[in-house]
């Protein structure tokens, strides 16, 4: 018994070492879809890489069916900056790495051939191998200067399902709307009877997460043309058999049968199943396998009006088209005339809105520094030599951050900017103070320097003759599709209807006015509510999350 034990063991062992020296090939590498590429095992045939979807514009498919192993890099110009870019990566939709920024230390100098195959000198990092078989590996990337442009790459390494078809409904106009109630369940022939009513034709598919790969087309079999194509699926219609899922569904105009007789429905992938890298093909699949993933069903259509004739289709559709084109272009010319001069005054508003809004953020921080170093010089003149040499240690770093022109910062960079002036102050005043912000809040676009006038109006009129007793709380939360932030102090408090003549307040109330002139769709809301038990400030930045 030991033995044999022994003898399987053995076996294991020496499939695990073949296995091993197979390793994954970097001689070749694949382009995986924008900033990456990837290496795969040495022994993959079939590497499907870099499939672009016309619903999906900042998506890349890369379909490795026998693949055990990738390895992915992403690469960066050298005229760019790496460290402004963020990855996540998921592994079947559970989460490895989530909003990571790369290490400059991890990168390496790479040469690629540019679109004219000369040397190009790039820098590289590797993100990681990943086991594939069986898995989806997904990267999302993005850079903080563009947050909103996410660029997301897909390492598919399951058998591609095959669709289906799970009703196909007709759409039949009435006078109380229209009646979907003619459902045919599929097979692989149907046969179909429209009437003079029936107008429409809806394919509903069955619900996968790589529904965005699939295309619909439809082919007249007799001429073997094709006469509908569709890339995109609608969502939202109609729900699966345990109602927790909306289905993907096409329509079709019933115009599109010019006449009876059988049509055929593909569904089918649009992988690129004969990509090659440097003239030598990266697949060994046969058109058999190939239609594994391809679903076709039979169409016989019944009309019970043929279309019109060719001569008096074309008669009657000059004829139209010529009279609405005349009312088109002389409602287009009045159209764009309006429009235009509309345009140029808004664009005109908004320009001069940013150009206010920049030189309010150049008053800002010039008034902001001054009242920080007289905060050194009033720690330097009560001879304070150690706390003044903290106050400027922190007073340097806070500078930067300050002086750095960005109207957009990340919520995190807003934390320690006030985090470092409150720690400057509490060295002068003794005051108390917490930061706290909602667990699930992760921004990296917010104003900058939003709340710091009102922190510092809190210290400098609110508690700093307070001593130990005096506290400020400042929090960031969550509340719907809105961002709150708050500042509270247990000062006296103020008259929130006498008008202050602080700079650092006035400039922030005209910023938030200008921000409201941009910003149209999210606006900023400031409330004050003071009493001679302290104060609390409010700016709500409405749907801002």
């Amino acid at each position: 018994m030991k033995k044999i034990i022994f003898t399987f063991l053995s076996f294991i062992i020496t499939l695990s070492t073949v296995h091993a020296q197979k390793g994954i090939n970097f001689y070749i590498s694949y382009s995986a879809g924008g900033r990456l590429t990837m290496h795969v095992d040495s022994a993959a045939n079939n590497v499907y890489y870099g499939n672009k979807f016309p619903n999906q514009p900042n998506t890349s498919f890369n379909y490795l069916p026998e693949v055990n192993h990738v390895s992915v890099q992403m690469y960066f110009q050298k005229t760019e900056n790496p460290q402004n870019y963020r990855y996540t990566i998921l592994a079947d939709d559970e989460p490895i790495v989530v909003n990571k920024p790369i290490n400059k230390e991890g990168l390496k100098d790479v040469i690629k051939k540019d679109d004219e195959w000369k040397d190009e000198v790039l820098d590289s990092i590797t993100l990681g191998v990943f086991p594939i078989k069986g898995k989806t590996i997904t990267i999302l990337t993005y850079d903080i200067q563009r947050p909103q442009d996410v660029y997301k790459n897909v390492f598919y390494g399951k058998p591609i399902p095959r669709p289906k078809i799970e009703i196909i409904a007709k759409r039949f106009a009435t006078e109380k709307g229209a009646d979907y109630s003619r459902i045919i369940r599929p097979k692989e022939r149907i046969d179909l009877s429209f009437t003079e009513k029936d107008d429409e034709l809806t394919i509903i598919k069955d619900r996968s997460y790589i529904d965005y790969i699939y295309s619909t087309s439809i082919k007249d079999k007799k001429s073997d043309k094709i006469i509908f194509e569709s890339t995109s699926w609608l969502y939202g219609g109609y729900l699966n058999e345990e109602g927790n899922k909306y289905l993907p569904y096409v329509k079709i105009d019933k115009s599109i049968f010019k006449k009876s007789g059988d049509y055929e429905i593909i569904i089918q992938p649009l992988i690129r199943w004969d990509i090659s890298l440097d003239g030598i093909l990266d697949y060994d699949i046969s058109p058999q396998e190939i239609e594994k993933y391809t679903a076709r069903y039979t169409l016989a259509i019944t009309l019970d009006q043929e279309s019109y004739t060719k001569k008096e289709a074309f008669t009657y559709t000059f004829i139209v088209t010529l009279f609405i084109g005349l009312i088109f272009l002389i409602i287009l010319y009045f159209t764009k005339k309006r429009n235009k001069k509309k345009l140029a005054e808004q664009e005109q508003q908004k320009n001069t809105a940013k150009l206010q809004l920049n030189s309010i953020r150049s008053q800002l921080n010039p008034h902001f520094l001054f009242n920080a170093l007289s905060g050194i010089q009033n720690l330097m003149n009560k001879n304070e030599i150690e706390n003044a040499n903290k106050y400027l240690s922190t007073f340097a770093r806070l500078t930067r951050n300050v002086l750095d022109d960005k109207e957009l910062i990340s919520l995190s960079q807003e934390k320690n900017l006030l985090d470092d002036y409150l720690q400057m102050e509490q060295l002068r005043f003794g005051f108390q103070y917490e930061i706290h912000h909602s667990e699930d809040l992760d921004l990296a676009n917010i104003p900058s320097m939003l709340l710091q006038p009102f922190v510092e109006n809190a210290v400098k009129h609110g508690i700093s003759q307070q001593a130990t007793a005096g506290k400020i709380r400042i929090e960031f939360i969550k509340q719907a599709n809105d961002l709150v932030l708050t500042v509270t102090d247990n000062g006296n408090g103020f008259d929130t209807e006498k008008k202050h003549q602080g700079l650092g307040l006035q400039l922030s109330n005209s910023r938030i006015a200008l921000l409201n002139s941009i910003y149209k769709e999210n606006r900023f809301i400031l409330a004050i509510q003071s009493t001679t038990d302290g104060t609390k400030i409010g700016l709500t930045l409405t749907d801002w999350l």
